[in-house]
């Protein structure tokens, strides 16, 4: 399993998970608990992505990973364009720290952080499965999905069900 505990092994994957929590909640602030964009989406974005992961082939430590940072740096609930730039540059001080993975996986988690507002859909399968269970969350703050601004196929089956139901 990716997300293991803590090891001595130099090389090794981990997370923390009891710090990743702390570290994110203390750093969203006192709203963490009651935001659109705190702890319960937080929950649902991992929920959605450890759920595609395995139909595209995702690396789940970095769908983790961005579940709990990509919204951690917001200013406010309604448009704050900085705060995917900020969530990569928390979670970069926070490798070694509470979670380690290498340098390949290190860049995926950074740029799907960067770009996770932009609209954008991509064909790499870990940054399209964290955009995705992001986006999958819309219907959270009443917006309808849309299929084409989802980059996985299973993202793109939830996203035309969400609509029929």
């Amino acid at each position: 399993m990716d997300t293991e505990v803590k090891s001595n092994k130099v090389d090794a994957r981990w997370v923390d998970r009891v710090e990743l929590l702390r570290a994110v909640e203390v750093h969203y602030g006192p709203s963490a608990h009651s935001s659109i964009h705190g702890v319960s989406h937080w929950t649902k974005v991992e929920e959605n992505g450890l759920f595609i992961a395995p139909y595209s082939g995702a690396d789940t430590m970095v769908v983790t990973l961005f579940a709990w940072f990509h919204d951690s740096c917001r200013v406010n609930d309604d448009v704050d364009h900085g705060h995917g730039n900020r969530a990569a540059e928390f979670a970069a001080t926070q490798r070694g720290v509470i979670y380690q993975i290498d340098d390949h996986s290190f860049q995926l988690l950074l740029e799907a952080l960067r770009e996770h507002t932009g609209g954008r859909v991509t064909e790499e399968a870990t940054i399209g499965t964290c955009w995705d269970a992001d986006r999958l969350d819309l219907t959270r703050v009443g917006d309808v999905l849309n299929p084409k601004f989802m980059s996985t196929e299973k993202g793109r089956v939830l996203a035309l069900r969400s609509r029929t139901s």
